[in-house]
């Protein structure tokens, strides 16, 4: 029955094709005793892949917190559940989806969604909201410009589809990613706390279920396509094809089954579909599963086993539900329209085997397949970043501002989450566009904060660092519209492992990471990794992304980024230190075509009093804005605070600082808050309370951007043009509008 046999597989070196190297093959073959057939062999290769079993990163993951009062679910299940009160919880994760939306990037980045869907309700929760945060190369570029559309139409088509809120995320674009765009979702979810649902397989004889969309042969071998050296250059077979409307079915039935409570467990048939659901449920149960594959619904004629397992084809699940109760899923189910069959049992003989035809066509021991699989300590050498040192400050100061608000990593978004629905189900707050967004919590006076974050060019300078920042600021993002930040979740996008400067990029970042999550006490509840981030040999810069989540207690006590109407007294402070260095900075990289520096400056100590600081203001209603300085440093935050407002202001600066480093230094832990002035005083007296530098820096008025200097004015730009800089750099690339931003005045010497 099977075409090959496992002496030809072994002499012909078919495993290699499969994901196995010869060390791998001989591992398996001492775990069997003999050599694997084609299906016990794929299996293998697929489940000891780098997209499943981590075995690059896993030593390293071990870093993080991941317990704290807060966690009622860590790493290991589908996703993170933390506690947010009033027997309250919320289950979150984000994955990537990088290689398959290189390829064919409108169903890569919708199954992307579609699968981080399925992650959350799995765990029994109602999703509430999803997040990105993509990556591309440069505009410019017409093969960027098709990424990047379809990516957007795919998110879109399918969260809009399902008819959940997409309600924050973050675009970037640089060189790094002109071969290999980055696409990561999150979704966030809420359920009660005492009723967490596991993908576990427990109780011997209970029964297992596929239901969902029936098998195909779409995305074979997508978890290996995922593990390979430039797998964009592979079919496009690889990729999945999603079907939202039966995504929104199966994701009510699977909420009402739970909701039976004949579900013992449930798990999405992700990556490696029903070989990696079947044998992570039994593992995490310590167990066995046997299924008869001739039970699966498939939809093509003759599907082997091997393609059986290995099919990724979407809207499945695996559910193993409680003897006796079989027929509450059938009647669910079909109500609903969607396929459910009984395939096998639970048994305790710790093997997963599979059935086809009335003959065995694989036996495993589930440990060797999950449990066992091969952790590498791969070589890391010294990185050492080839980059400018010094960055030369003879670009007029109002040139860069414009050029800064224009650059499309900066410009406004609105193109993008105009094509999304952001506010379906009524229930979002804040949405894009702000700091972070909110998410009201029904029946209770409370909302879900959330935010994603990270910057590949701190990485790239200064791994430990960046990794710190990408968690610091995804954080702060919650803090500053008045959450109390809970956990986070992350997608750790780098390079090819086996190189070993790229295995240091990937330790110091994780090491820099764990450092700010027990600094910030935000403990890491689900992840994802995602290697060989490379075109052509050329690796991307490392981007480890953060998906934060916090709770925000009594609505009303919510921080916009920009105030809607600026009063006749509404002054702008400065909460955090003042800077002059232009390390890391998107002005230095600008100036000198390429990162330059070290990454920005950063204490974790200082950090963590603003975000108390900040939630602390928020409570007692002393903020009209708050944003945080990042990207472009206080000359953007300040732009986008005045351009929301419709406002502008005129900035004094110190008499002893350099113009261009004060306004777009990047440095890190500052945020600014626009303050009516009946309330300045009480600002300033809780921040040096809490030791957070607090400074006075200008007020909202007038029609223009002016900056001062010992008497001396050094810019002066119109609101207007600085807006129309601002929301048209991405639509310009797309309508051929031209932007028409002028600068009314500047001063030469700058």
């Amino acid at each position: 029955m099977l075409e090959l046999t496992a002496t030809q597989i072994r002499d012909e070196k078919i495993y290699r094709s499969l994901g196995l190297t010869d060390a791998e093959y001989d591992q398996v073959i001492a775990k069997l005793g003999r050599l694997p057939n084609y299906v016990e062999a794929g299996i293998f290769g697929v489940l000891w892949s780098e997209h499943c079993s981590y075995k690059s990163s896993k030593a390293h993951l071990r870093k993080f917190p991941t317990t704290g009062p807060q966690v009622l679910q860590g790493p290991g299940e589908n996703a993170g559940v933390v506690d947010i009160g009033d027997g309250l919880a919320v289950a979150f994760k984000m994955e990537s989806h990088n290689h398959p939306s290189a390829v064919e990037p409108f169903q890569g980045a919708a199954t992307g969604v579609g699968g981080i869907l399925r992650d959350i309700f799995t765990m029994g929760a109602r999703p509430i909201a999803f997040l990105n945060s993509l990556r591309f190369g440069p505009l410019d570029d017409a093969r960027t410009r098709y990424l990047f559309e379809q990516v957007v139409a795919g998110i879109g088509g399918y969260g809009n589809c399902v008819g959940i809120p997409t309600v924050a995320g973050e675009v970037q674009f640089s060189p790094t990613y002109h071969g290999n765009p980055l696409v990561n979702a999150m979704c966030v979810g809420l359920l009660q706390s005492d009723q967490i649902v596991t993908g576990t397989a427990t109780g011997v004889g209970n029964p297992v279920f596929v239901v969902g969309a029936r098998t195909g042969r779409d995305g074979i071998h997508g978890a290996t396509f995922a593990s390979a050296e430039d797998p964009h250059e592979k079919e496009r077979s690889a990729v999945q094809v999603g079907d939202p409307f039966l995504g929104k079915l199966l994701m009510e039935a699977c909420l009402e089954l739970i909701a039976s409570g004949a579900v013992v467990g449930i798990q999405d048939m992700g990556a490696a579909g029903l070989t990696s659901s079947s044998a992570e449920m039994a593992s995490r149960a310590g167990g066995g599963i046997e299924m008869v594959l001739d039970d699966v619904p498939v939809r093509e004629t003759e599907m082997t086993p091997y393609e059986m397992m290995l099919s990724e084809s979407q809207e499945r699940m695996l559910v193993v539900l409680e003897r006796g109760r079989e027929e509450v899923a059938f009647e669910i189910f079909r109500r609903y329209g969607l396929e459910v069959a009984n395939v096998g049992r639970v048994t305790d003989d710790g093997r997963l085997r599979l059935l086809f035809k009335g003959e065995v066509v694989a036996d495993m021991p589930v440990a060797a397949l999950v449990d066992e699989a091969p952790v590498y300590e791969r070589e890391a050498a010294p990185w050492s970043p080839v980059v400018a040192h010094s960055i030369p400050t003879d670009l007029a100061i109002a040139e860069a501002w414009m050029k800064l608000l224009a650059h499309p990593s900066v410009a406004d978004k609105r193109w993008v989450y105009r094509q999304y629905d952001t506010s379906v189900r009524a229930s979002t707050v804040l949405g894009p566009g702000h700091d972070a967004a909110l998410v009201k919590v029904p029946g209770v006076d409370k909302a879900v904060a959330m935010a994603t974050d990270g910057n590949s060019r701190y990485v790239y300078l200064n791994p430990r660092r960046g990794g710190q920042i990408a968690v610091a600021e995804a954080v702060r993002n919650l803090a500053t519209v008045g959450a109390k930040p809970l956990a986070i979740t992350n997608c750790l996008n780098f390079g090819n492992p086996e190189k070993p400067e790229i295995m240091r990029q990937l330790s110091d970042a994780i090491e820099g990471m764990a450092q700010a999550c027990e600094a910030l006490g935000t403990p890491v509840v689900s992840g994802n990794v995602s290697l060989y981030n490379e075109t052509r040999g050329v690796d991307i810069q490392p981007t480890p992304v953060v998906g934060a989540i916090g709770v925000l207690d009594g609505i009303g006590h919510r921080v916009p980024s920009a105030p809607k109407v600026a009063g006749e007294h509404t002054s702008l402070w400065l909460l955090g230190r003042e800077d002059e260095s232009l390390d890391g900075t998107l002005y230095g990289e600008l100036v000198c075509d390429g990162p330059a520096g070290d990454a920005p400056y950063l204490n974790l100590d200082e950090e963590a009093r603003l975000h108390q600081l900040l939630q602390q203001l928020s409570s007692q209603s002393l903020l009209e804005a708050a944003h945080d300085v990042s990207e472009g440093g206080i000359a953007v935050t300040l732009a986008e605070i005045c351009i929301g407002s419709g406002r502008g202001t005129e900035l004094s600066l110190p008499a002893d600082v350099h113009a261009h480093g004060w306004l777009f230094s990047e440095a890190q832990g500052r945020v600014i808050v626009a303050v009516q002035a009946a309330n300045e005083q009480a600002v300033q007296r809780l921040a040096a309370a809490a030791f957070v530098p607090a400074k006075r820096i200008g007020v909202l008025e007038g029609a223009e951007i002016r900056v001062r200097q010992s008497g001396k004015t050094l810019a002066t730009m119109s609101l207007q043009a600085l807006t129309a800089a601002y929301e048209e750099a991405i639509p310009s690339f797309f309508n051929t509008l031209q932007p028409t931003a002028t600068i009314t005045k500047q001063s030469s010497g700058q």
